[in-house]
């Protein structure tokens, strides 16, 4: 675990254990942080319960956690990912991407058009 001397977070380590909105302000940390990657893979692939590690909340760690079932070594994901990065991601942007990154504004885009039915006529599935 070399990378923990170079965590932003060591400066303040109290603050990532915080509870509720104050989560947020911990996850700020970390979002500039150059081993940001590190802590998470340690997080994921120890189970860590507790904290705010590599920007992500105990929570959205478990979520993908069980989204992930199968992944035995997120350190070494991240590492291929790192030194391949014209592969398709195994693990995808909303996965490591701290909410606040994630719900900022985006292009708008134009959905498509609903589709019609006749009058008088049922969706697939209900005409019984």
């Amino acid at each position: 675990m070399d990378w923990v001397d170079q965590g932003l977070c060591r400066a303040q380590p109290d603050r990532m254990f915080a509870e509720g909105a104050a989560q947020n302000e911990a996850k700020a940390v970390c979002a500039a942080c150059p081993v940001r990657l590190d802590c998470l893979a340690y997080a994921l692939d120890h189970r860590e319960e507790y904290g705010v590690w590599g920007a992500m909340t105990e929570r959205e760690r478990r979520a993908l956690l069980r989204r992930r079932p199968a992944v035995t070594s997120w350190a070494e994901i991240f590492r291929a990912a790192a030194a391949h990065p014209d592969l398709a991601p195994v693990v995808t942007r909303r996965d490591v991407t701290p909410a606040a990154d994630r719900d900022a504004p985006r292009t708008p885009y134009r959905a498509a058009p609903a589709r019609r039915r006749r009058p008088g006529t049922a969706p697939a599935g209900l005409d019984r």
